[in-house]
């Protein structure tokens, strides 16, 4: 198959992919319960409650893929989700607030900082900000860990439906100012919204790039 040559050919490619079969594989709890690192990995990062689940399902087209919920702390373990046996799909728990006790949130805490820190097939983490909160002292402490450990990540900004577009903005320029900064961060935000698809297609394409190759199709 040819290389695609524009840029919809690109966004309707990365959009077949996430079309493609999506299925849970494996939740762990515990580092050493990690699955077998033979796909590269995006994994979705940022405090309780900022919409990872909803937006991992908004990527997928499948509503009852990754569990969502309201109440802040839910997702209690790194959920995989393999996209097609090409790329796969990481949750993992918020940080900041969670309806848990202590030591069972900084459990957690330790969980994901040595996946961040020591997974080999990570490509990318997609760091979830909330519009209508911007980044706080929790994602900075995330940022300045990645930072660190030379990982490379993307600030997401979700719900942007719930924000009017001047705030939206402010918002933007903001986090702007403040990555440019920052060593490890991708210098592109993109904006979405898992209620109205806001800039899905855009980190369908952005991610698509990370997925293994694949056996060729005919177009």
């Amino acid at each position: 198959m040819a290389d695609p040559e524009t840029p919809d050919e690109i966004i309707e490619l990365a959009r077949l992919l996430f079309a493609r079969e999506c299925r849970f594989v494996t939740g762990v709890a515990q580092i050493e319960q990690l699955p077998d690192a033979h796909l590269p990995e995006v994994a979705f990062s940022g405090r309780s409650n900022v919409g990872k689940s909803s937006l991992i399902n908004a990527l997928t087209g499948r509503n009852g893929l990754a569990r969502t919920s309201n109440t802040p702390g839910r997702t209690q373990q790194i959920n995989f989700f393999d996209l097609d046996h090409r790329l796969m799909l990481v949750d993992l728990p918020g940080h900041g607030f969670a309806e848990a006790p202590k030591q069972q949130v900084q459990q957690w805490q330790e969980l994901v900082d040595t996946y961040l820190r020591g997974r080999v097939v990570l490509r990318r983490t997609c760091l979830l900000v909330d519009s209508r909160h911007g980044i706080k002292d929790n994602d900075r402490e995330v940022m300045t860990m990645l930072d660190r450990a030379a990982v490379p990540y993307q600030l997401v900004l979700t719900k942007a439906d719930k924000v009017k577009a001047g705030a939206l903005a402010a918002v933007r320029t903001l986090m702007t100012e403040e990555i440019a900064k920052r060593p490890a961060a991708h210098p592109d935000i993109i904006t979405t919204s898992s209620e109205n698809g806001l800039g899905i297609p855009e980190l369908r394409t952005a991610l698509a790039a990370f997925a293994d190759p694949g056996p060729e199709t005919v177009r």
